[in-house]
């Protein structure tokens, strides 16, 4: 038996039989993780509020290699209640989370994504973004964090860059722009939508208006379908 003493999000809680819990949580040690809870249902002294989603917690984990660890510890370290008072901010978290549920593989450290995370969570608390843009910036960052990401400067085939006054098609599941020379795509950004994707990508989403963000998260919602078999609203 090993023991894992990491910090986590919760992104699934399933209730079995008549007092156990199973969640799935993405921690920073080892990635995504499941967890069965003994009678978390029955008494909350063990964990106490800890396991709601959006906190990043401290949990103590017996592992014995199987599907699931046995959950001894968690505590809230850091707590974002205004995120849970505000429900854009919390309508972005849970997506991102899901996200982050469907695309990190079981038991493989992803720190790059778990920064992606906290950070969009953090962002999120503060109030410091709007929560779509936020949430978009997350998705792109995301994706490429667990090696998906999107090419949107030049064709991923051949590799000949886009012209910035052009329109550009792009096809998610093929990683990004392609050209027309190379089959082009059903899907065509307008020189706009693709600035202010750019912009997004960034981080610089002050240079992003909300219909930027609309676009980009569609285009992320195909992402994860191509890559992770995730269908939009997906849970």
């Amino acid at each position: 038996m090993s023991r894992i003493d990491s910090e986590a999000l919760v992104v699934r809680t399933v209730e079995v039989g008549e007092a156990d819990l199973v969640v799935t949580l993405i921690t920073e040690q080892v990635g995504k993780v499941g967890a069965v809870v003994r009678g978390a249902r029955k008494s909350s002294r063990r964990v106490g509020g800890a396991l709601e989603p959006i906190h990043t917690i401290a949990v103590l984990l017996d592992d014995r290699g199987g599907d699931l660890a046995t959950l001894k510890e968690a505590r809230v370290v850091t707590p974002r209640l205004r995120v849970t008072g505000d429900l854009e901010a919390l309508e972005a978290a849970g997506t991102a989370l899901r996200w982050a549920r469907h695309l990190f593989p079981p038991r493989t450290p992803e720190p790059a994504g778990w920064r992606v995370l906290v950070d969009l969570l953090d962002v999120l608390e503060r109030g410091g973004s709007p929560a779509r843009k936020a949430l978009a910036h997350a998705g792109l960052s995301l994706l490429g964090a667990v090696g998906y990401g999107l090419e949107l400067e030049g064709c991923v085939s051949c590799g000949r860059p886009c012209p910035g006054e052009s329109p550009a098609c792009i096809e998610p599941s093929r990683g990004g722009l392609v050209c027309r020379s190379c089959g082009g795509a059903t899907t065509v950004l307008t020189a706009d939508e693709r600035r202010g994707a750019l912009s997004i990508a960034a981080g610089r989403t002050v240079d992003a208006s909300e219909a930027h963000a609309v676009v980009v998260l569609g285009i992320v919602d195909r992402a994860l379908a191509a890559h992770a078999g995730m269908e939009r609203g997906a849970r």
